[in-house]
């Protein structure tokens, strides 16, 4: 069973940085792709930003773009969100989720492991 922890979320001003970080067990971590996504009060869960299983690729929603990165340390298995240029509509519970395989979608369905999220709240 894989278990996956993130950390890092907080209170912000608009206009600052956070990282996140998503920790998951077990031996296979770096065959899969890593996910976050994000899901503000009365919204559905979106998608925010995928890298695949290698760290060489990565994509993100049009909504983030230029602002937050993904990466990941597959020695510490390991996957981060850098959170830059904070805006309050950026304020949602933020989760970190495991690939199908070794290549990150947009889609939901496509990750079968959820962490339990970490809230970021940005104020204006």
């Amino acid at each position: 069973q894989v278990q996956i922890l993130e950390s890092g979320g907080g209170l912000v001003q608009a206009g600052g940085s956070l990282r996140l970080s998503c920790t998951a067990t077990g031996r296979t971590f770096s065959n899969y792709a890593m996910g976050w996504f994000r899901q503000a009060p009365g919204k559905e869960r979106e998608f925010v930003a995928g890298i695949t299983q290698s760290g060489y690729s990565t994509t993100d929603a049009d909504s983030v773009r230029g602002r937050f990165t993904i990466s990941r340390d597959n020695a510490k298995n390991t996957v981060y969100l850098q959170l830059n240029s904070l805006k309050p509509e950026d304020t949602a519970v933020y989760f970190c989720a495991r690939g199908r395989t070794a290549w990150p979608t947009h889609a939901r369905n496509d990750y079968d492991y959820w962490g339990q999220g970490a809230q970021v709240t940005v104020s204006s």
